[in-house]
């Protein structure tokens, strides 16, 4: 039992920090990568190095990409053992087309629902997906990764573990961990507007290592709070507490045939054909009122619903890029004539709550300094736990030293894996993205294969070098990743070079920020690393200065 509410904050801070950090560290660093995933696609996919384009025509563009969608084979043979009899060689039966853009995305996604005969669910829907050149409707090659939105985005909140939704469940239990973690660092540092201006770098090692995490911490606060709160909600009742699709199934179907007679959007097929109005004079429609009421008329979301039946309508949505909350502003028409069936009224005010916390968190808005912020404050929160894991190895492992313990070796070496080698892994996912050829099958397979190939060296490598851990002296794993960050960073830059001819003084002439910035950002991470790497090797040169009183006894 311990002596007082403090130290029992303090112990929950620390072991909670050190055993769930590893996936929270994950979760910030790439969460803020992520905040530019569409320009980190650009960069990773020459081919979609192009200008954000706008929802292109329906009747040009969009209509003649959709009848060409068919399910992949792999789609189809997942479905087979949910369906009574043959499948078809072609499904022509639509439940639904849609087709989502953002104000960054100079591509075009698409997605296909198609109802399948025999199926053991009558619900059960066959979906197809596509990527277009929005200009032309020309099919785009599916097999290329989209390293920032496919992959880094998707590490971010669920660390790309898809069975049983297992990533899912690992990063919700974290972030709610660190919740209490937030909670029991504010009791630990009751001195925090103190700690927001206490910086001091030349003081003795594990001083300024405690000083940088209690400032990033406190600077970050709000931001970590805000974000895991939200990041909680967010999943909430999609897989944390699904109530709506599993125990509550039979009320679900019932509350939206409810609300089908309600909103005049039918649930289901009527079963009788029916043509196709023009969509682009409805599209041109719901701009026409969006104007009216003085927002942005820019389309985000197509959607058109029951195709070809009599109960189809079409359902255009705001792309909302001139606010922070997450709103569609939906009208929605009938297809055979073009008809207006309803215009979403405004919401509740606990929905724009939720809006709001929910724009706020997936950031759609069109705001550049906000988005930069979003990056400072992941990149903190990167920071913090990184300098936790620095401070809890550097206070333990001389006394771990005298008892002959391996923990704070183990704990080191996890330390490394996970701060320089997951910048590690990151460059390598890109460097190989930049060096595969370009007609290489499965070739997003192996870039995959590249990052995690990357990251179990930079562990063993972690693993090996760790020895003087166990004798209280610093491990020289983390100056040499230091070192190989550098150098994959600049080779990243230079190999986009080579392989493409969008060199940066190219970039940075022509405007082109997307690819530019990626650069950039590279050349920094390799600036950085650089001088962290000729600082540790310093260090290494002096002998180790003894920890003074005051981060002893914290």
């Amino acid at each position: 039992m311990l002596n007082s509410f403090r130290q029992s904050m303090a112990w929950l801070h620390t072991w909670f920090g050190l055993v769930l950090g590893f996936v929270l560290m994950a979760a910030f660093f790439f969460g803020a990568l992520s905040v530019f995933d569409r320009e980190i696609d650009r960069w990773s996919i020459p081919a979609t190095r192009i200008q954000p384009q706008p929802m292109p025509s329906f009747e040009k563009v969009l209509r003649p990409a959709f009848e060409r969608m068919q399910p992949t084979r792999e789609a189809v043979d997942a479905m087979r053992p949910r369906v009574n009899g043959e499948m078809p060689q072609r499904f022509d039966t639509v439940v639904s087309w849609s087709a989502y853009t953002t104000h960054r995305d100079p591509v075009l996604a698409l997605y296909a629902g198609y109802q399948v005969p025999g199926a053991k669910d009558p619900d059960d829907t066959l979906w197809a997906s596509g990527t277009i050149d929005p200009r032309d409707g020309r099919v785009l090659p599916d097999d290329r990764l989209k390293i920032g939105s496919g992959f880094f985005y998707p590490m971010h909140y669920s660390l790309t573990l898809d069975w049983k939704n297992l990533g899912f469940w690992i990063v919700g239990f974290s972030a709610l961990v660190m919740l209490a973690a937030l909670v029991s660092g504010v009791v630990m540092h009751r001195k925090l507007f103190r700690e927001f201006f206490t910086f001091r770098p030349d003081k003795a090692r594990l001083r300024s290592v405690l000083d940088l995490h209690n400032l990033t911490g406190v600077v970050a606060l709000p931001f970590h709070f805000f974000f895991a709160f939200t990041g909680l909600v967010i999943f909430a009742g999609t897989y944390y507490f699904p109530v709506g699709h599993t125990q509550l199934h039979d009320l679900h179907e019932r509350h939206a045939q409810v609300e089908a007679t309600q909103t005049g959007l039918p649930h289901e097929r009527a079963g009788v054909p029916a043509g196709l109005a023009s969509v682009d004079g409805m599209v041109a429609e719901a701009q026409r009122r969006w104007k009216a009421k003085g927002k942005a008329g820019e389309v985000g979301f197509l959607v058109l619903q029951h195709v070809g039946d009599a109960n189809g309508y079409v359902s255009v949505y705001r792309a909302g890029t001139d606010r922070i909350a997450l709103v569609g502003d939906g009208i929605h028409f009938k297809a055979s004539t073009g008809e207006l069936i309803r215009e979403d009224p405004p919401a509740s005010a606990v929905a724009r709550v939720n809006e709001f916390l929910t724009g706020l968190h997936l950031q759609h808005f069109r705001h550049w300094l906000l988005r930069w912020l979003y990056v400072l404050g992941g990149l903190a929160g990167a920071v913090c736990i990184a300098t936790g894991f620095v401070f809890f190895v550097e206070k333990r492992k001389r006394q771990h030293a005298q008892q002959g313990s391996q923990g704070a070796r183990i704990v080191d070496a996890l330390a490394v894996t996970t701060v320089t080698g997951m910048v590690l892994a990151a460059l390598g996912i890109l460097v190989a993205n930049r060096l595969l050829p370009e007609a290489l099958p499965a070739r997003g397979d192996w870039e995959r294969y590249a990052f995690w190939g990357v990251w179990a060296l930079a562990f063993v490598h972690a693993g090996l070098r760790s020895a003087p851990v166990a004798q209280g002296r610093a491990n020289p794993a983390w100056r040499e990743q230091c070192w190989a960050i550098a150098a994959l960073a600049v080779s990243a830059v230079l190999l986009n070079w080579i392989t493409t001819g969008d060199h940066l003084l190219k970039t940075l002439l022509a405007g082109y920020w997307p690819v530019a910035g990626v650069d950039l950002s590279l050349l920094a991470t390799a600036a950085v690393a650089t001088i962290a790497a000729r600082r540790l090797t310093r260090r290494v040169a002096v002998p180790q200065v003894r920890i003074d009183t005051e981060a002893a006894h914290v």
